[in-house]
């Protein structure tokens, strides 16, 4: 194998750009077009341009390092993930893909090796949705699927991603030039975190991920008639909250029913919110995921047709808003046969595993054969200060990738 991945400067680095957005707790917030975001992009940049690539940004704020080929006409390898956080989140999701492929870069730079294939490493605009609730905005642009009127989506404060877009420097109107074709990208290819416990109950420090499961976001409003709470009796009210906690009963009840489907209810606003007062509307979060695309439309349609049986019998008002609905993607054949030699040469073999969060990969479903890999997370927390991935883990699972674009893009082996 010709060289190996520095895993002390992966470390460093990593530690380094998590101090970037940390609270007193540990935590890291890094929310997309702001000015945390871009004091992390300025610092990925530089790890970048000391890797030997030559550093960008296209019109949706993703940020490009390119390590160029020696055939300029040879469709490019790309790696990556994304540097954004959720609220209070940890240092490893998302920061990690980009690190690691970008000490990947570093490690080939360090001995000399151009590959035949240019190689591109993308830290990815918002990928977790957590300021618009509307991810993977950068990679929904480079797979072409991102649209004007998605900028449309607000965030707490009532700010478009168009307008904050815009306060960060970018031009809108500009988005379609961030899409690629298909016959440019010969495969892209991923290293994240778990973020779940499968690969540490198996005690193996790297996995093999053979598809990612397709997440679909709804909004529900219920509107009742708010009241007083003393002045209100039971069988006069119409309480909004009780229709809503019937339904989540539902939720959580019905799909346990599902094999591979899990349903969370993430954000949940009650108005006017006195202690005294009946609500008079109710508003939550649906994340519902699945590997299988007609298992979790079916699982969507009952809760709908229950949601619209309990709003009916206790005479509430409803809507239900589609904030995004992603399709599962499934790892290609080829991919995972890179990954499998990469492991193999470096004297591991590989566990596999479906990832039920969803990355930024999943966009690339049709426009070029995909893949992942996967480091073990402690106790499987993520998206939380505790989240952590040791770092002998982190090293193992970033010398497979290195192997892995090394095959991919068509680097003779000695």
């Amino acid at each position: 194998m010709i060289g190996t991945v520095n895993g002390d400067r992966l470390w460093a680095r990593l530690m380094e750009l998590g101090r970037i957005g940390e609270d007193e707790q540990g935590g890291v917030t890094r929310f997309s077009f702001t000015e945390l975001e871009r004091q992390a992009k300025e610092q990925v940049a530089s790890y970048m341009s000391e890797a030997g690539m030559q550093v960008r940004e296209d019109a949706v704020g993703n940020l490009i390092g390119t390590y160029v080929g020696t055939d300029p006409d040879a469709a490019v390898v790309i790696s990556g993930s994304h540097i954004d956080t959720v609220l209070h989140g940890g240092k490893f999701d998302g920061a990690l893909g980009v690190l690691a492929a970008i000490e990947a870069i570093h490690t080939m730079h360090e001995n000399s090796i151009q590959p035949k294939h240019t190689i591109e490493v993308v830290a990815f605009t918002d990928e977790e949705g957590s300021r618009f609730g509307f991810g993977m905005i950068g990679s929904r642009a480079l797979a072409g699927t991102l649209k004007q009127d998605n900028l449309t989506q607000r965030d707490e404060q009532g700010v478009t991603i168009a307008e904050a877009m815009e306060a960060a420097g970018y031009v809108p109107s500009q988005l379609a030039s961030a899409a690629r074709k298909s016959e440019e990208i010969k495969g892209y290819v991923e290293l994240h975190i778990e973020q779940g416990r499968v690969l540490e109950q198996l005690n193996q420090p790297v996995g093999l991920v053979t598809g990612i499961a397709g997440p679909l976001w709804l909004q529900f409003t219920l509107n009742g008639q708010a009241g007083h709470a003393g002045a209100t009796p039971m069988n006069m009210r119409r309480d909004p909250l009780e229709a809503a906690t019937a339904i989540f009963d539902y939720i959580y009840r019905e799909t346990r029913q599902f094999k591979h489907a899990v349903a969370t209810v993430g954000k949940l606003r009650v108005l006017p919110g006195g202690v005294n007062v009946i609500p008079g509307e109710v508003q939550f979060s649906l994340d519902l995921r699945d590997i299988d695309e007609a298992q979790r439309n079916e699982l969507e349609q009952r809760i709908r047709n229950f949601t619209d049986q309990v709003c009916k019998q206790q005479s509430i008002e409803y809507s239900i808003e589609l904030l995004q609905r992603v399709p599962p993607a499934p790892s290609s054949p080829e991919i995972m046969a890179a990954i499998e030699e990469a492991a193999r040469l470096n004297g591991m073999e590989l566990p596999t595993l479906v990832s039920g969060a969803g990355h930024d990969g999943m966009q690339f479903h049709s426009l070029c054969p995909l893949g992942m890999i996967f480091v073990r997370s402690k106790d499987g927390i993520s998206h939380n200060p505790q989240e952590y991935s040791s770092k002998e883990d982190c090293a193992a699972g970033t010398q497979v990738l290195y192997s892995t674009l090394l095959q991919l893009a068509a680097v003779e082996r000695s």
